[in-house]
């Protein structure tokens, strides 16, 4: 039986670790939220669940029904399904628990709650994982050095709340309420523009989103998203290279190549028995 990686979350890590196994020949899918949080979006394979279908680097993945996994699979693509709990580890008529390996790329920075189904290989990527304790293997997700490193016992480093270069490139909602975009992901900003406006629960008037830099805005949450306050809603990338909204990252390929480490490493030693 062949093995099936289900990966959990379809934002620009988890889509950059889809690609890498992908193109290595593996059977995946992805299971996501009814309106996913993704940033990056033109490189999230999670923007399936509002368009569709989304193809990153060539690759296409499409929203299908539990029924449509394999034939989508056979079609060459990568199925999307919404299953943030991740029921289908529960049914056997679509997966093995033998044959089925699971990826949380989910980033939540937290322990994770127990899956509740015994699957041979659990990899967990960054912080709130430890290996041998909720999971079997753990990649590290934080620039430096370790980026990308497998531990096979430990956890990878806490999260630092901060994020990668200048803390000012996340764009953060200050206010809970719906974000109604005002530019697309792609285009040039000025600093001081407007990028979007959140349109406050109580009525009262919108709370506006400025660029805090001249660059491209290189993440936008989707449109009419209900954010709440702190919540990171875009990114704005001051070298202002058109080319790098269509692109994963490095750090994506960099964790997807460590996943295809794991994998890799598991089925030689399991081959034989």
């Amino acid at each position: 039986m062949t093995n099936l990686i289900v990966i959990r979350g379809g934002g620009d890590l988890a889509s950059g670790v889809a690609l890498r196994l992908h193109r290595a020949g593996f059977q995946l899918v992805i299971l996501e939220l009814e309106k996913p949080l993704a940033v990056r979006r033109t490189v999230s394979f999670s923007e399936a669940v509002y368009e569709g279908m989304q193809t990153v680097e060539g690759t296409t993945a499409r929203l299908v029904s539990p029924d449509q996994i394999q034939g989508t699979i056979e079609a060459g693509e990568i199925p999307v399904l919404v299953d943030p709990q991740a029921n289908i580890l529960r049914n056997q008529f679509l997966t093995s628990p033998r044959f089925t390996f699971v990826v949380d790329a989910r980033l939540l920075k937290v322990p994770p709650e127990p899956l509740g189904v015994n699957i041979p290989l659990h990899i967990g990527l960054g912080p709130g994982f430890s290996a041998g304790e909720n999971c079997q293997a753990v990649i590290e997700t934080r620039r430096g050095h370790t980026m990308g490193r497998v531990y096979w016992s430990g956890s990878a480093q806490a999260d630092s709340g901060e994020p990668d270069g200048d803390r000012r490139r996340v764009l953060r909602a200050t206010h809970t309420g719906a974000l109604i975009a005002h530019v697309n992901i792609g285009d040039h900003l000025e600093e001081g523009q407007l990028i979007a406006e959140i349109q406050p629960e109580d009525g009262d008037e919108n709370f506006s989103i400025l660029s805090p830099f001249p660059g491209m805005l290189r993440g936008l949450i989707h449109p009419d998203i209900r954010v709440t306050r702190g919540m990171k809603i875009g990114d704005v990338d001051r070298r202002n290279d058109p080319a790098m909204y269509k692109l994963v990252s490095d750090k994506a390929l960099a964790v997807g190549g460590a996943v295809l480490e794991v994998l890799l490493t598991f089925l030689k030693s399991t081959e034989n028995k």
